[in-house]
């Protein structure tokens, strides 16, 4: 069984024991569920369609939050005396995948 989530704007294929990292949840700890199921398949059939999938969730439960690796950003204009450097670490959470239900 595998199903297509969206979360946080983007998209994930899934499947029961997988773990994803999302953009990060507001709760820390615990089961949470995705809605929006956009495709789910089983032995091979595919169901697609927002009222074939009304009622399908993906159950997961929450492993951690963290930061992702630094990515540095640089401003440089020449000529002129001007230059930054920042870096930006993206939080995430991880999921394990427990069950998908259409």
């Amino acid at each position: 069984m595998e199903a297509v989530i969206a979360v946080g704007g983007k998209q994930y294929r899934v499947s029961p024991g997988c773990v994803i990292r999302v953009e990060r949840l507001p709760n820390s700890e615990g089961p949470v569920e995705f809605r929006t199921v956009l495709m789910a398949s089983r032995d091979g059939q595919l169901t697609v369609g927002a009222k074939a999938l009304a009622n399908a969730k993906v159950v997961g439960e929450i492993l951690g939050q963290g930061r992702g690796a630094k990515v540095t950003v640089v401003k440089f204009k020449r000529r002129k005396n001007y230059r930054r450097k920042t870096g930006h670490r993206q939080p995430f959470t991880s999921v394990r995948i427990t069950k998908i239900e259409v």
